[in-house]
């Protein structure tokens, strides 16, 4: 219960103050003029002000709130290190059961989380805070507990919390004698030319190494799991890696340094690099063998790739049409065979044949080269016309010991619309093409493409490589094969242009020769058979691309050499997934009995198992803004709980062996009666006697 003087105005208060001001300075002058009663004018002028300003006695009925603290445990990675954990929910236990002692202290317990859980990276110990004080009124917030290892990577900048005024307490749960070492990535390139260099700075990281174990330090780096070598590394100092790229797509570089003893975390002694292998420029010749209206589109979609370097020439009069034409007007440059065909034909990455046919251009001797060619490596994409079926075509020349489908010599005029097959479903280059229709499980198909018809088709029969797209009287359309370590792409129409001039609502022309180009040049992600991992949070994701209707369980074998075995489900057809959750950092070997690879699993938050040594420097500014205090738990191996106190505001708040919290003394008004002080006759006649009184001394 509290008594306090209230007041309830009768009139405005500026009225009041006018009224208190007129009748001030009247009392002056009757003083200065020597007037009897001044003394009495005053003290009614005093009462009459005072009873406009209505004062009453005020009883309030109060019942006091508790104030409200928030526990924010720290549950990250980092805190797994150790007897953290354990000092951790040692802290909590005790400093709840302190603060239900207290009896006039609600104590709030929120956890944060790092990695996977909390979207975020790193460990967010004050956004876990915002969100505790969501609901808590600014003047009954008494304080924060902070119980973590000082790793904390949202500290704010200047006020930790605008508008709560109160202390925040960090219990840091490490050790101060902790060693560790790490290896810290300082510059990582994204991206690598394929055969040139990668280089990747870094700096090895010593936190208490014993003296004896002080000295360079051997890092070994591995590539794609194979060992590329070891550099001798001063700790402290920025080092650099150079490593070569090659291939295309995903390169994992590995770098590790050795165990030190006593260390307490090896989770940090590796650093797994993934740098994406691109070609410098790929170079690509394209022959047509005539002018017709689609050598355009396959220019046209070469030369708009930035990274394609385009050798394009057309074969405007074959050798044997004799006119008369002076040769100085035939041609603006003349066909460079032997540079071509014999010097520089291995730096070509695809040679494609648009409507070639064999008119004596090419000797037979060079075209022995480019099968020779695709045979070590090389690709070739044949864009057939009518000319593939004539007795001029590519198959009868030494091209034909690579070309997976023999000419039947007629070719099919009559309009049909492409369609993917059921292997062709399963086929990177054609799956998911857009329009494409869909087939049922048996290989039927339930929806017809919505793309435009073509109108010509040259007939043949596969011989090799798969059919993953088919035209008229399901006769084959696309063919793709592999020969030797090279590749064959064989297009049997030459119509594919229709759909670039929207014949009939056209269709993915583009997309699709794009993929059958980057296909034959070996693009990483056109792969149709290859097993690859990808970590997604705290799981490895294992994806195997093949043909079979079926994919084979894949043993995964970790770092330390143990091994899990994962079944595979299908996404797609031709794509199947699976998921295993991993612990250890470093890479990982994938096998299904037929493909290898590995993949790069490190934490599932990389600042997590970065620096991992517990600090009270982070926190330290938070700590001097606040008011609060940082203290460790670790003491000579039991956990060291300081007791909590409630502080009036403007005292310290932390001392030895305990905690301040700010007592607010917040309360809630259960009742209010008011007793009016000039609301009953005896104050009115107060009131009336000074006034009378005031004018019987004037009139003597």
């Amino acid at each position: 219960m509290s008594w306090h003087l209230a007041f309830a105005p009768l009139v405005p208060p500026l009225v009041i103050a006018v009224l208190g001001a007129v009748g001030l300075v009247l009392v002056i002058l009757a003083w200065r003029g020597s007037l009897r009663g001044s003394a009495l004018r005053l003290l009614a002028l005093a009462a009459v002000i005072l009873a406009l300003t209505g004062p009453s006695l005020q009883r309030e009925d109060r019942a006091p709130l508790p104030d409200i603290a928030v526990l924010v445990k720290d549950e990250s990675q980092s805190q797994a290190i150790g007897q953290r954990r354990q000092r951790t929910d040692d802290a909590a236990t005790r400093i709840a059961a302190e603060a239900k002692a207290l009896g006039n202290l609600d104590l709030r317990v929120v956890s944060a989380r790092s990695g996977v859980t909390s979207g975020e990276d790193g460990t967010r110990l004050f956004r876990a805070l915002r969100d505790a004080l969501s609901d808590i009124p600014p003047e009954r917030f008494a304080g924060a507990i902070l119980v973590t290892d000082g790793q904390v990577h949202d500290v704010p900048e200047g006020q930790p919390l605008p508008g709560y005024a109160g202390p925040i307490h960090s219990l840091i749960t490490g050790e101060r004698s902790e060693i560790d070492r790490r290896i810290a990535l300082v510059h990582v390139p994204k991206f690598g030319i394929v055969g040139q260099e990668l280089k990747i700075r870094f700096r090895i990281d010593d936190h208490n190494v014993p003296v004896e174990a002080q000295g360079p330090v051997e890092v070994a780096i591995s590539v794609d799991g194979n060992a590329a070598g070891t550099m001798s590394v001063m700790p402290g100092q920025l080092a650099e890696a150079g490593v070569k790229i090659g291939h295309g797509g995903q390169n994992l570089v590995e770098l590790a340094v050795p165990e030190l003893k006593g260390e307490i975390t090896l989770q940090n002694n590796r650093a797994i690099v993934s740098s994406e292998g691109v070609r410098d420029r790929l170079r690509v010749l394209l022959v047509s063998g005539e002018p017709h209206p689609g050598e355009r589109t396959w220019r046209n979609l070469l030369k708009a790739d930035a990274s394609v370097d385009l050798v394009h020439f057309t074969i405007l009069r074959p050798p044997e049409k004799q006119d008369g034409t002076p040769i100085k007007e035939l041609s603006l440059i003349a066909f460079p065979t032997r540079e071509l065909f014999v010097d520089k034909l291995s730096e070509f990455d695809l040679i494609i044949f648009d409507r070639y046919q064999r008119r004596g251009v090419l000797p037979m001797a060079y075209i022995a080269n480019i099968a020779e060619y695709v045979e070590r490596g090389g690709a070739v994409l044949v864009n057939a016309g009518p000319d593939y079926a004539s007795a001029l075509s590519l198959y009868n020349t030494p091209l034909s010991t690579v070309l997976p489908a023999i000419p039947l010599g007629e070719v099919m005029t009559v309009p049909f619309k492409p369609e993917v097959t059921a292997k062709g479903e399963r086929h990177p280059v054609t799956r998911g093409l857009p329009g494409a229709g869909r087939r049922d499980q048996q290989g039927k198909l339930v929806e017809e493409p919505s793309w435009g018809r073509w109108l010509r088709l040259i007939k043949a029969e596969p011989r090799e490589g798969d059919v993953v797209m088919s035209g008229a009287e399901d006769q084959p359309l696309m063919v793709l094969s592999r020969a030797g370590e090279g590749r064959v792409a064989l297009l049997l129409s030459d119509h594919a242009w229709l759909w670039t001039r929207g014949f009939e609502g056209g269709g993915p022309q583009a997309e699709l020769l794009r993929r059958m180009a980057h296909w034959s040049m070996k693009e990483p992600e056109l792969e149709e058979e290859a097993l690859s991992g990808r970590q997604q949070g705290s799981d490895l994701i294992i994806e195997r691309r093949t043909m079979a209707e079926e994919a084979a369980d894949v043993t995964v074998t970790s770092p330390s050499g143990k091994t899990a075995t994962v079944k595979l489900e299908q996404r797609l057809p031709g794509l199947f997934q699976g998921r295993l959750t991993v612990s250890e950092a470093g890479l990982h070997r994938l096998t299904d009995g037929k493909l290898s690879t590995v993949a790069a699993a490190g934490s599932a938050d990389r600042r997590e198992s970065g620096d991992v040594i517990a600090t009270e420097e982070i926190l330290r500014p938070v700590a001097e803004a606040t008011g609060g205090s940082i203290m460790w738990l670790d003491n000579g191996g039991r956990t060291a709980v300081p007791r909590l106190a409630m502080v009036r505001p403007g005292r310290s708040m932390a001392g030895s062996g305990w905690l301040g919290l700010k007592a607010n003394n917040s309360y809630r008004v259960k009742e209010i009666e008011r007793f009016p002080l000039f609301g009953s006759l005896i104050s009115l006649a107060l009131l009336l006697a000074l006034i009378s009184l005031m004018w019987y001394r004037e009139g003597r």
